[in-house]
């Protein structure tokens, strides 16, 4: 069931990229620049997830989750009715606010369930819904907009949600509230530099794989030369790739945690590059976007590495955890728009998603460092 949450909430998030060409049409302006609605529910889920992490750190998780999806539908709700490029940017800002909250929370929720030693597994199953949401929900949206516009789309999420809060009403267990828990110290993790830094490599490490998404329809049809009726089909390969991540990654990461960061930002790095390379191709193009998917194991690995560096603040490290994946994504978008924008073609993005993959990998191997120098003056205390 969290994972159905999570499956709306993801579908929002990917089907404004999938529906771009639409959305600029609609509100006369260029694709680069309507790239803005996506950066705007960034900016959303950057806001909101810590601010809602430290209000509603006392309150019963179950309330908690219903109560966030309450304000996703409010969000797709205006974004379905909005007349023109302001106000759209406006509600998907909105939309955006719930979204890291949610899965921060939905996350510690399924990690209090299962052993400790399952924990990466639990948030890997509950991130199966932001990837299953490639695989059913952003194929059927860019399906009921091609019929009925982006608004038709929007209006259908919405809708979703409200379905969602019946479901969880009477499906999700209550969960007890974590009693320790206050604003003040949710607050206290922030002098954690260890929090910063795996934040960090989530901000910038994950920018390539929405400095691809973001873009990916014109690029399928413009270069790779894929109808727009074959796009959802696409799109579900890529969500195939990120369901297979997220379950092969949790278990990877159950048993060795910062090797298996390591190793799939690398995987990152070799792929999106392979995506510059091969987008002519469509066969290349279509076994490539499956292992760029694959690489969506990083989330619910970075998830526990949050998890095991935040002490009392857990709920807002989950929480920042997708204001970070969520910067990522006004970073990719913001770059691939550039290098558009600057000549260099739809399949350039590609090349800029690996170049932030690499920079990632430099932030977490920081990370590790300053975390054993740590580790040997406090043993020698």
């Amino acid at each position: 069931m969290l994972a159905l949450g999570g499956l709306f909430i993801g579908t929002g998030e990917f089907a404004s990229m999938s529906l771009l060409p639409g959305l600029a049409s609609s509100t006369d302006v260029s694709i680069p620049v309507a790239g803005g609605y996506i950066t705007a529910y960034a900016l959303g889920v950057v806001i909101g997830a810590p601010l809602i992490a430290i209000l509603a750190a006392r309150w019963p998780r179950k309330l908690l989750l219903i109560a966030l999806l309450a304000l996703f539908v409010i969000g797709y709700g205006a974004s379905a009715v909005a007349w023109n490029h302001f106000t759209l940017l406006i509600a998907r800002f909105v939309g955006g606010l719930p979204h890291g909250a949610y899965y921060g929370v939905a996350c510690l929720v399924a990690a209090k369930l299962v052993a400790e030693n399952r924990k990466a597994q639990a948030a890997g199953y509950v991130m199966a819904g932001l990837a299953a949401a490639n695989v059913v929900g952003v194929p059927a949206a860019t399906w009921v907009g091609q019929l009925f516009g982006w608004r038709g789309a929007f209006a259908m999420l919405a809708a979703g949600g409200i379905l969602a809060i019946a479901l969880f009403w009477f499906f999700i267990p209550n969960v007890p509230r974590d009693e320790s828990a206050s604003p003040k110290s949710e607050m206290g993790g922030l002098r954690k530099p260890q929090l910063w830094l795996t934040l960090a490599t989530a901000s910038i490490g994950f920018g390539g794989m929405f400095s691809v998404y973001s873009y990916i329809t014109p690029t399928l049809t413009e270069v790779t030369g894929f109808t727009s009726g074959q796009v959802p089909m696409v799109l579900a390969v890529w969500g195939i790739g990120m369901i297979v991540g997220n379950l092969v990654g949790g278990w990877l990461v159950d048993r060795a945690l910062v090797p298996a960061i390591f190793y799939i930002m690398i995987w990152n790095v070799v792929f999106l590059s392979f995506f510059s390379l091969f987008t002519e191709s469509p066969i290349g193009t279509l076994a490539v976007l499956f292992l760029v998917g694959c690489g969506f194991a990083l989330v619910p690995a970075l998830q526990v590495r949050l998890m095991n560096v935040a002490g009392e603040a857990q709920t807002l490290a989950a929480a920042l955890n997708h204001s970070a994946f969520n910067i990522s994504n006004a970073v990719g978008a913001t770059l691939g728009g550039m290098s558009i924008a600057g000549g260099f073609g739809w399949s350039s993005t590609g090349w800029v998603g690996a170049a932030l993959a690499v920079l990632g990998i430099i932030f977490f191997g920081i990370s590790i460092k300053i975390e054993g120098r740590s580790t040997a003056v406090a043993a020698r205390a």
